[in-house]
């Protein structure tokens, strides 16, 4: 006879006397899935060959759903052969959030802790309701409406969606301060996280007045360091009094200030507590911005620590410690300064370990990195190996990490993340000037790890067709020296004339220190001119026919940006010259010059937005025979764009294009993330561009636009639009280019 005992946790049956005495035979288990038969007994405590306990059943029950696997659980008893039977919660196949910007999804995904894999529990649900409605609250956005939505995906998973329903953003109307005399609002605006909204707030750059919580017990600290970096030691600041209106869901902000005296520095000094004989303290001093009699400025103390503790670090010193003792004067308002450095023992690199390199050879990133075993310890040098590593376009991500192996001396391990260097790539695209664009090409920069970059191009338009080798060894024998060469063949259709040329050049190269690079090229062309429109054929600086070319350029690169796709630090520096003469026709000497730089405000405003600014110029000096081609045209993608490439310059009576001798060009762009799962940007640009025979200043345009930065599987890819600000009637403007292969 079968009976079911136990048909919930909460439930119990009477067992009349017959039953107290019957004996469990055996103990069996259906549907089980999340735990085994065995961890299952352990659980329930009950054994076989014991007396039937209704009450010992029923906590097995009661203990059972505490694993929260089970959605219900029953017992049946048939001839003393006991059976739990189980129905067991889902699986949660996928978890997905609805309602919310894509950016900010992943961290929010992370907060709820709940992931693929884990069991349904309504208990945990419920809790991650509660703690997405708390960070929108952190975040000024009350009265939301998070809803959760399953959806079954097979027998046993279920797909689970937060559907996220914003509520109202707190706007902070006014920001008041009691007790202050020196400093107001607008100089503390910059630098709180909780800002009074502006009039059309809504606008980039404008302060939209929402309230961030979660940011309000910070913001009477920063309040309290703006008085500190102007000597206000005594200064003392409220925490914020808010006052919430859920009426118009806007609110007010109180602090109470005593601002006290302003001090002035008194006496400043450095003490080691171990006597170092290559350490200078008077030579440290001068390189300080601290100074005795000057107001007490702590953000410029803060800037002189890591000053002094990056000299030591840097002499090898890896754990030095630098204590700030700051003792006020209150009668005379002047603190004085004494500054304790710990340095410990001297450290030196027991060895360099590198991984994550599947491809990339070991030496050519040893090659890289400016310390090896044996040497001693300098910071500097570290963060110079970390840049060297991210330049040359081989990885990602690099870091490298200091392990400590004894009192004196430590292993580099050294982490890369290779990036892809190679790539098959067949492409249709669209210029300004050109029309259609196909392209075909082979290349590595990275070609079997070796750290040599070869390629091999072929590039069709409606304008054009290009054909191109290349080759270059930045570090031959891994030493200091570079060489590389091409051979090209190449047909342009210009606006008022055809051209076919072809050509090699060799460069030869050094390095010099660690962000300089010196270089010598030889260029050997020859070119032939041809459907010249009939106002060129007078132009005595252009002729139908082959010229042949030889010139020499000498140039000097200076690099030290941290990274070589998507620098976010330094800057880039360039010059050359390109004499032409040493035989061939065309006699000239061409300056060149070039300068990016690039500033990341990810660590000063925790968003990562990069901002660059880009400037090109050039002159050439006529010594002979200049042909057209040879001389400065501007617009389009590297210049000015908005504009047709190519198509900005001087003119003759016929309103041909002559070109220019003297050109400057200069970008500010701004660039933000729009996808970072993928790498994808936008970026936000200004140019401005001149160019002219006798003077720069002849031919001025201007455009801007917008564009999307993506570094895709075949490489960094751009695209643009751009909106000519001061085109003329002639001019020949342009509004969508793109561009693949080309850094950032």
């Amino acid at each position: 006879m079968k009976r079911v005992l136990i048909g919930s946790a909460s439930l119990l049956f009477t067992l009349n006397a017959a039953n107290a005495t019957e004996v469990i035979k055996d103990i069996k288990f259906e549907g089980l899935i999340h735990i085994s038969p065995a961890i299952a007994k352990e659980i329930i405590g009950i054994k076989k060959g014991s007396k039937f306990d209704i009450e010992k059943i029923d906590k097995s029950i009661k203990k059972l759903f505490k694993q929260k696997y089970f959605k219900d659980i029953w017992v049946t008893d048939e001839g003393g052969v006991l059976t739990y039977h189980f129905v067991e919660k889902p699986v949660i196949a996928k978890v997905d959030l609805v309602g919310y910007s894509n950016d900010k999804k992943e961290r929010m995904l992370e907060l709820i802790d709940i992931h693929k894999g884990d069991i349904y529990d309504l208990e945990r649900i419920e809790e991650a309701k509660r703690r997405i409605i708390k960070m929108l609250e952190q975040k000024g956005i009350y009265d939301s409406i998070v809803e959760v939505k399953t959806q079954k995906v097979t027998e046993g998973s279920v797909k689970l969606e937060f559907i996220v329903h914003e509520g109202e953003n707190i706007i902070i109307k006014k920001i008041s301060f009691f007790g202050n005399k020196k400093f107001d609002y607008d100089d503390f605006e910059p630098y709180i996280a909780n800002k009074e909204r502006q009039f059309m707030g809504w606008l980039w750059g404008r302060n939209d007045g929402k309230l961030k919580v979660d940011e309000l017990k910070y913001d009477y600290l920063r309040i309290k360091d703006v008085y500190l970096k102007h000597g206000f030691l005594d200064a003392e600041v409220s925490l914020p009094f808010l006052r919430t209106f859920f009426e118009d869901y806007s609110a007010y902000l109180t602090y109470k200030i005593k601002e006290g005296e302003q001090y002035k520095v008194g006496s400043f000094d450095i003490e080691v507590t171990e006597d170092i004989p290559d350490v200078n303290i008077e030579e440290i001093k001068e390189e300080l911005k601290t100074k005795e009699g000057k107001v007490f400025n702590i953000d410029r103390l803060r800037k002189d620590i890591a000053k002094i503790e990056n000299y030591f670090k840097d002499k090898g010193y890896a754990y030095a410690k630098v204590i700030p003792d700051i003792r006020q004067d209150k009668e005379n308002h002047t603190a004085s300064v004494l500054i304790k450095v710990i340095p410990g023992e001297k450290v030196y690199i027991n060895d360099v370990i590198i991984s994550g390199n599947m491809r990339t050879r070991d030496r050519i990133i040893r090659r890289e990195i400016y310390l090896a075993p044996g040497d001693v310890f300098s910071l500097t040098d570290l963060k110079d190996s970390i840049n060297s590593l991210r330049r040359t376009g081989f990885f990602s991500d690099v870091k490298i990490t200091p392990r400590r192996v004894s009192a004196d001396k430590i292993d580099l391990l050294v982490d890369v993340k290779e990036a892809p260097t190679g790539s098959i790539v067949g492409g249709i695209g669209y210029g300004s000037y050109d029309g259609l664009l196909l392209n075909a090409s082979i290349s590595d920069r990275n070609v079997f790890g070796s750290g040599i970059e070869v390629s091999a191009e072929v590039d069709y338009s409606n304008k054009s067709l290009k054909g191109r080798l290349h080759f270059y060894n930045p570090r031959v024998f891994d030493s200091i020296y570079s060489l590389g060469g091409s051979v090209y063949n190449q047909k342009n259709e210009f606006y008022d004339y055809t051209e076919k040329t072809k050509g090699l050049n060799l460069t030869v190269g050094r390095k010099i220190g660690r962000h300089t690079h010196v270089s010598l090229s030889y260029v050997l062309e020859q070119t032939e001119l041809y459907d010249l429109s009939e106002s060129l054929k007078d132009n005595p600086y252009y002729e139908e026919g082959k010229f042949l070319k030889s010139a020499l350029i000498p140039s000097i690169v200076y690099n030290n940006t941290d990274d070589f796709y998507l620098p976010r630090h330094g800057f880039i520096a360039g010059l050359s010259a390109e004499y032409a003469g040493l035989g061939g026709d065309d006699e000239y000497i061409k300056y060149f010059g070039r300068f990016s730089y690039f500033f990341g405000l990810e660590d000063y405003i925790d968003y990562d937005l990069i901002l660059r600014y880009k400037a090109r110029g050039g002159y050439i000096q006529k010594n002979g025979y200049l042909p057209l081609n040879e001389k400065f045209y501007l617009g389009g993608i590297s210049t000015v764009r908005g504009y047709k490439s190519g198509s900005l310059a001087p003119k003759n009576a016929s309103g041909d294009l002559i070109g220019g001798k003297r050109i400057f060009s200069n970008s500010i762009e701004a660039s933000i993330p729009l996808m970072k799962s993928n790498g994808m940007r936008m970026v936000f640009f200004v140019d401005y561009g001149m160019i002219g025979e006798d003077s720069y200043t002849e031919i001025k345009r201007s455009g801007a636009g917008v564009g999307i930065e993506w570094l895709s599987p075949m490489g960094p890819m751009q695209f643009f639009y751009a909106k000519a600000l001061d085109d003329k009637p002639e001019d020949r403007t342009s509004s969508f280019e793109f561009i693949i292969g080309r850094r950032f």
